[in-house]
Parts: structure tokens; sequence; C-alpha cells
């Protein structure tokens, strides 16, 4: 895919960019939360035309990479066509209660979730499905890609 050195399955990135233009066909903006170097936001723009911020502190995106230096909030998600989480750390809680104003996608990879509850990735899950109840709807997922972590979920607001 490129030459890039990524951790993990690479594939995960064709993958969710693949899944969010099908998913999402009206979308034309997006904001990719702790999006790291900006491999998915790179995809979103070159192969479905969606505009994609890379909205993460660490601020080290690839050349061309559209990218915001901050801290994402769920303030910022009216800004976005959809949110996305690829694995967001402790941006978790923030792109989940984006999804009270726009639709989420988002693969919770560690438990920033509950700091004094130990989760598994089902349990982080669960806990994420049960707070975004009263909120909208949700749509759990397996992606195809290799790894502990292609399990996703889908938010939406109601």
């Amino acid at each position: 895919m490129s030459t890039h050195r990524f951790h993990g399955d690479e594939r995960r990135f064709e993958v969710t960019a693949d899944f969010i233009a099908a998913r999402f066909p009206e979308a034309k903006t997006a904001a990719d939360v702790a999006g790291g170097q900006g491999m998915l936001a790179r995809l979103l723009r070159k192969r479905h035309n969606i505009d994609c911020d890379v909205v993460d502190p660490r601020g080290y995106v690839l050349r061309g990479v559209s990218s915001r230096t901050e801290e994402y909030r769920a303030d910022m998600a009216c800004y976005y066509d959809v949110v996305i989480g690829l694995h967001p750390d402790a941006a978790l809680r923030e792109v989940v209660n984006s999804a009270r104003v726009r639709p989420v996608f988002v693969v919770p990879c560690c438990n920033f979730w509950s700091t004094g509850t130990k989760l598994g990735r089902d349990e982080l899950l669960d806990a994420v499905e049960t707070h975004h109840a009263a909120h909208g709807t949700t749509e759990r997922l397996t992606l195809d890609f290799n790894g502990p972590h292609n399990r996703a979920l889908v938010l939406l607001p109601a």
C-alpha cells in the first residue's frame, strides 16, 4: 500500500476509508480524530473525495494532509459530516459524544472510557453502546483486517 511504516495491519486504512465512503455516501467532510500521520485522511481525500482533517495534538501528519494540531472536542463535530475515531485513545469519549449531532465511526482500542474499571474489547464496546443508547442508534460490525482491534461501532444521532 505505501512506503510508510505503521503499527498493525496497513489494510486497516483502506478498509476503513472504503467503509466510510460506502456507509456515508453524502459525506463531503470528515474529522480523523487522533489520526496520527494521516494515512486514513489521505485515502479519504484521494480515493473518495472526502475532505478530511486529522485532529491530533501530536501534529506530525504526512505532507499534504490537512490537520488541526489540537485536542479534539465534541463541539467540533458540527464542522464535519462524519467523525472518525480509528483508535482515538484519550479522545474516545469526545468522539462518542460527537454522535449526539453527527454520525460517528469509532474503533476503540484501549480503555480510555472508564479509568476506574478494567474493560476488555467487548466490554468497552458494550459500555460505549450503552452510553450512546440515550442519544441515538448504534451498529456494531467487524472490519476485514487483521488484529484484535477490528471491531467498530457506527453511532448515529437520534
